[in-house]
């Protein structure tokens, strides 16, 4: 069995020192049993070196279905062309945000790639139930990992409530919230926000590449 903490980036078991008691402690409540995304893909967000992060994405908790849910925030690893309703909307806002095709894949790990952190709120959940892992520690881990991030001085991109409580982590001047891409909430504020744009902006205003956002 693949501890958590062993799936980690050296960079980020360095800066994390301190908190890998906590991991370990969650790791062991969850022990053998199941829950989503698939073992070898909880700390997947937390497998690319710390020092080049550039943007930081949040969500809430996996996708509740094993089609969908494979360790970063609001990507997905289906392979039947179908994308979860918060990817779309995302995926609109995109293009009418950059004027860019629109993707032909859900994996949004390419962002990763440049630098992007896709960090969910809580890791793990039982199929089926969203939030379902809440109060396990991962939030307090994920305050931490948060905090790392903020020290470097990426730029925060924050949709929703669970993704929210984060912001008091960030100068204003690099943190960009809206309300959540879900159905539930997309038209109160998500669509028109530019998130993409605003992130590249900050990145250039501090002296670093904008990332390339068409996948």
């Amino acid at each position: 069995m693949t501890r958590f903490r062993d799936q980690l980036h050296p960079g980020w078991r360095d800066q994390l020192q301190g908190t890998l008691d906590l991991l370990d402690q969650i790791d062991d409540r969850l022990g053998d049993a199941p829950f989503l995304p698939e073992r070898r893909d909880v700390m997947k967000s937390l497998s690319f070196d710390p020092a080049a992060a550039k943007v930081l994405i949040v969500g809430q908790d996996p996708y509740p279905n094993a089609d969908d849910a494979m360790g970063f925030a609001f990507s997905t690893g289906r392979s039947d062309g179908k994308l979860p309703a918060s990817l779309k909307n995302i995926y609109r806002e995109l293009v009418d945000d950059l004027g860019i095709s629109h993707p032909t894949t859900g994996d949004l790990s390419p962002w990763c790639e440049q630098g992007v952190v896709l960090l969910n709120r809580t890791l793990t959940c039982v199929e089926g139930e969203s939030n379902s892992h809440r109060h396990i520690g991962w939030r307090e881990f994920t305050d931490q990992v948060v905090s790392v991030l903020a020290a470097q001085g990426v730029v925060a991109i924050l949709w929703g409530a669970n993704a929210q409580e984060v912001e008091r982590f960030f100068n204003q001047s690099v943190c960009i919230t809206s309300v959540h891409p879900s159905p539930l909430s997309a038209y109160r504020g998500f669509f028109g926000s530019k998130p993409f744009s605003r992130a590249n902006q900050a990145l250039t205003a501090k002296g670093s590449e904008p990332i390339d956002w068409r996948l």
